[in-house]
């Protein structure tokens, strides 16, 4: 499995000079250009660590595999324990490794396009570093920017990282089976980020059951392939 690592300086920092944020909104748009050349739909699936970003990128490779052609791009800070879970489903993963960064950028998603041979992908998921924070401020050039909650992260994780759920396109409340044991309402889940952001759609979620996985594809459009 090929591996990408960030190089001393090359991450765009959030706290840096706002030029370089522009850059990084540049670069993003260079991405965006690239998928749309290759009719690629592109997904940014943020998160926090242990919201179960992998499990539900599994679930869903598991549904569209077999009728699409699917690439995975894996960001972590140094290991490639996702990367190899996500390897399980049968499809080309690159992993994309932060060292002390806690979000990918749009460079390092530049640089991770070029191993994909770009012809043969129809959907591209990129798993972001497990954060609720610093993604939100780094678009990569992808189509749609899904958040993942879970219930075992209690019920104040929305209200306490509004930023990330005003620059979504869909939040997927995890980890529904928890829910009665941890005490947290999952309605209440979607209350919040709705009064954060009106209309913005939820799905809870189970990804030991597949409960609402199938609703997250015809949110995303992912049954409707560009270059079908």
């Amino acid at each position: 499995m090929k591996s990408i690592k960030a190089k001393e300086g090359e991450i765009f920092d959030i706290e840096l000079d706002e030029d370089l944020l522009k850059r990084n909104e540049e670069l993003a748009r260079k991405n965006r250009d690239l998928l749309d050349k290759n009719k690629i739909t592109a997904v940014d699936v943020m998160g926090s660590i242990g919201s179960g970003k992998t499990s539900l990128i599994k679930n869903l490779l598991f549904r569209l595999r077999t009728k699409y052609r699917i690439g995975v791009i894996a960001g972590d800070l140094t290991t490639t324990i996702d990367a190899e879970r996500i390897k399980e489903e049968e499809v080309e993963v690159i992993q994309v490794n932060t060292g002390k960064e806690c979000h990918l950028d749009a460079n390092l998603i530049r640089r991770a396009l070029k191993e994909f041979d770009l012809g043969n992908l129809d959907f591209l998921f990129i798993e972001n570093v497990g954060n609720l924070i610093c993604p939100a401020e780094f678009p990569l050039g992808s189509h749609k920017r899904m958040v993942v909650v879970s219930v075992s992260e209690g019920p104040w994780m929305v209200t306490k990282h509004p930023y990330i759920f005003s620059e979504a396109d869909l939040v997927v409340i995890n980890k529904i089976d928890l829910a009665q044991a941890m005490g947290v309402s999952v309605k209440s889940i979607g209350e919040d980020v709705h009064r954060i952001r009106p209309g913005l759609k939820t799905v809870p979620t189970n990804c030991l059951t597949g409960e609402g996985i199938e609703e997250i594809i015809k949110v995303l459009f992912l049954e409707s392939p560009k270059n079908a």
